[in-house]
């Protein structure tokens, strides 16, 4: 309709400016006025004028229309500028297939946007990348998980472990893998999981990234739990009576330097009754013992829920300066503390927090034994994510790698008398605060004990 309004208009514009042009013609050859002449040539020049401005501004509108096609952009607007009622049609039609355009637009974006915030939001992480190991998407999970601002290229994971980056770069949608890595100190095990998304016959790997590190610590802890609470049963089921009989058994013998006589008895003599008496009061003493080592191990399952509550950690300290004041003195122990910022605070159970640090403190002061300059420093302060940290360092001999991977183990112990339930019931009691426990150590330098809430 428009074309054809377009069509008739050129053609009316093309007849009176053919009908002037033989007006002038036939006035110029037949009659001797000059003045008309020159004056509709004049006229026939202006329509000239006008047709072909007619015709090259619509081409132009037409060719502006179709590259903002072309290029999406769909913020151009058509004028009348004067130029009749056909053209009206033309520019109103243009108008409305620019809009139609941009309200597809805006409902891509909104679909796009909408889409985006909830990718952005979800608490998985995700990283999407091309085969180039470009990356198309990294969601904030993620970014907080690696502790990334962003990353262009899944190569950029090389600062925080290589073995990331070679295993996301040969899994393979469907796989699973996982992965041990180190972030600002903090040990974490990764769970990948990959899947494939096509996109303009593009194909790009989706991988999901979970930190499992803590679900595998609780996971251990029940089992060792478990174990726990079948031996102690069983230990205490047969040892109490032992100890109960060893203990009536020893009252019930008489003094070494009486001797019984009576019928159908013979004389003991009083140095067999003193073995005797010995031996009995071995069982008893072992027994109690051994109740009281399994009573130690039953601790463990036995921790109370946290009582949550907001204190400084500036009081706490102070709480754990005045109980090891003494003992630290006695021994000339260099100790410190320092709280960065001075007025951070910690949400927890304080009894069962400072449990945890009397443990690593006392720990630290029988490593630190012999040593020229004993130090301990405990410190608190907020990591890059903003958890808090609480940390326990002496300058003592450390502890290499291996035995790293076992002290928090139950029943492992690095020292002759220990019993191995300091350190689990530390990881327990963190556990039950949504934390964790590590370490860190290097030899003849320093050992660390971190509490992350």
């Amino acid at each position: 309709m428009v074309f054809k309004h377009f069509q008739i208009n050129v053609t009316l514009r093309v007849l009176f400016l053919s009908a002037t042009l033989v007006v002038t013609v036939y006035l110029f050859v037949n009659t001797t006025i000059l003045a008309i002449s020159l004056l509709l040539t004049g006229v026939a020049l202006v329509q000239v004028y006008a047709l072909v401005r007619y015709v090259t501004r619509t081409n132009r509108d037409l060719a502006r229309f179709l590259q903002s096609l072309r290029y999406a952009d769909f913020s151009q607007s058509f004028t009348d500028d004067g130029r009749g009622g056909s053209y009206r049609e033309l520019r109103n039609a243009l108008n409305d297939i620019i809009m139609t355009f941009q309200q597809e637009r805006l409902e891509k974006e909104a679909d796009y946007r909408y889409l985006e915030t909830i990718v952005e939001r979800v608490s998985t992480a995700l990283i999407s990348y091309d085969q180039t190991g470009k990356v198309s998407l990294m969601n904030r999970a993620a970014r907080r998980l690696l502790q990334l601002p962003g990353l262009s290229n899944i190569r950029g994971l090389d600062d925080i472990s290589p073995l990331l980056t070679q295993t996301m770069q040969r899994i393979k949608p469907g796989q699973r893998e996982l992965v041990k890595v180190e972030i600002s100190n903090e040990p974490m095990q990764l769970a990948l999981s990959a899947t494939e998304v096509r996109t303009h016959g593009q194909a790009f790997a989706m991988v999901s990234i979970h930190n499992i590190h803590s679900e595998l610590e609780r996971q251990e802890l029940d089992a060792w739990q478990n174990l726990i609470r079948v031996l102690t049963h069983e230990i205490m089921n047969s040892v109490t009576p032992i100890a109960s009989l060893a203990s009536t058994l020893h009252s019930l013998l008489p003094p070494a330097t009486q001797r019984k006589k009576g019928k159908g008895r013979e004389e003991v003599d009083a140095g067999d009754l003193g073995d005797i008496r010995s031996g009995i009061q071995t069982i008893q003493q072992r027994s109690q013992g051994l109740l009281h080592f399994v009573e130690s191990y039953r601790n463990l399952t036995r921790i109370p829920q946290p009582d949550f509550q907001v204190f400084p950690i500036s009081e706490f300290f102070m709480r754990i300066d005045r109980l090891m004041a003494e003992e630290l003195a006695a021994k000339s122990i260099e100790w410190k503390t320092s709280i960065d910022p001075t007025h951070l605070e910690l949400t927890a159970d304080m009894g069962l927090i400072e449990q945890v640090l009397i443990n690593l403190l006392l720990n630290a002061v029988q490593a630190i034994d012999g040593r020229p300059t004993p130090r301990i420093h405990l410190r608190s302060r907020l990591n890059e994510t903003g958890r808090v940290l609480i940390e326990v360092e002496d300058n003592g001999p450390g502890i290499i790698e291996e035995v790293q991977q076992k002290i928090f183990i139950p029943f492992y112990s690095t020292r002759k008398q220990g019993s191995g339930i300091g350190l689990a019931l530390c990881r327990e009691i963190m556990r039950l605060h949504g934390g964790s426990i590590g370490v860190r150590s290097v030899p003849d330098v320093n050992t660390v004990f971190t509490l992350r809430f």
